[in-house]
């Protein structure tokens, strides 16, 4: 009997959904004996014309991480679409934008500018920025288009399945491939991950008061953290209230607080709002009523870059989208 053939393509990302892989350690030997790798180009030695000789629905699943930035990617994921039976968003940027899509926040212009022309360590006297097309004398050189708005895997095609993470922890990636080849899986459109809020498995939770107050907002380098305590406690924004469980607590057992990046339990449309609700339920509480809006003011301008605290992973999947573009 054939193995069932899969894919593993990387789009906008770091690079560290790839390693999760790799981390699978010696499971990754029994996931290589199950199936027929046909696609990983950062691993082996494949190309787009691999997969273009392949028939559609041919292959098994395809694993793909990363944001959709370029014309590239688009292409690709459009492709890895055609020839796949299933299609997992692997990770933060390919589920919900993660860190590429912060890119959201400026243009592509904005973004040229900043990164071959004001940076300081660039030398760059003649303004050149990257071009589609390029004459380099012996022929043409041509890039993907650099796209202005950052967009999520399922903005750009059908997905059937979301395994989230920064990056997806191997117990959840183990999972998911037994669920795979056992056709053991959920619904479709279900994220490979428990719907409980990382709060509820917090193993700080028992240090979380029911009535809980922040007269003051700190940041992890002002303080010294208490390794045993809630985070919100000690006055540090913490998205364990807005974030889905399955991540091993893993951040938080390495004393810091919860970014977010397992994305929104479900039933939640907008992470973002959610944590901003939870934060602003507890802000001030104790005695609010005698506060004056300049207290309110100082108290909400203590919490640095707002947008890419409670956004950052999730600002393309959110009702903001992207910054207006003038």
């Amino acid at each position: 009997m054939a193995k069932p053939k899969v894919a593993f393509y990387w789009c906008a990302s770091c690079g560290g959904c790839e390693e999760a892989v790799v981390d699978l350690n010696e499971d990754l030997l029994k996931v290589a004996d199950a199936v027929d790798i046909v696609l990983w180009p950062v691993a082996l030695d494949f190309k787009k014309k691999d997969a273009e000789a392949l028939s559609d629905g041919e292959i098994a699943v395809s694993f793909i991480n990363g944001a959709v930035r370029t014309g590239e990617h688009e292409e690709m994921v459009k492709l890895l679409r055609a020839k796949s039976g299933l299609v997992v968003a692997f990770g933060s940027c390919a589920h919900l934008g993660g860190i590429p899509g912060l890119g959201n926040f400026w243009t592509r212009d904005t973004i040229f500018e900043r990164a071959y022309k004001e940076t300081p360590s660039t030398e760059n006297p003649e303004g050149t920025l990257p071009q589609k097309k390029t004459d380099i004398g012996i022929g043409e050189l041509t890039l993907p288009e650099f796209y202005d708005t950052v967009k999520t895997l399922d903005q750009t095609i059908p997905v059937d399945y979301y395994l989230p993470g920064c990056p997806p922890p191997p117990d959840l990636i183990m999972n998911a491939v037994n669920a795979i080849l056992t056709g053991q899986l959920p619904e479709k459109g279900s994220v490979l991950a428990p719907e409980k809020a990382l709060c509820d498995t917090c193993p700080r939770a028992e240090t979380k008061p029911e009535k809980l107050s922040i007269a003051e907002i700190k940041r992890p380098w002002e303080i010294k953290i208490d390794p045993e305590k809630c985070f919100l406690v000690q006055g540090l924004i913490c998205l364990g209230p807005a974030t889905r469980s399955g991540c091993g607590e893993r951040c938080i057992r390495a004393n810091m607080p919860c970014r977010g990046c397992f994305g929104p339990i479900g039933g939640v449309v907008d992470q973002g709002a959610r944590a901003l609700s939870a934060i602003a339920s507890i802000l001030g509480l104790e005695g609010e009523e005698k506060m004056t809006e300049k207290d309110i003011q100082k108290l909400v301008e203590q919490i640095a870059d707002p947008a890419g605290t409670f956004y950052r992973f999730s600002l393309p999947a959110s009702l903001l989208r992207r910054k207006r573009m003038e």
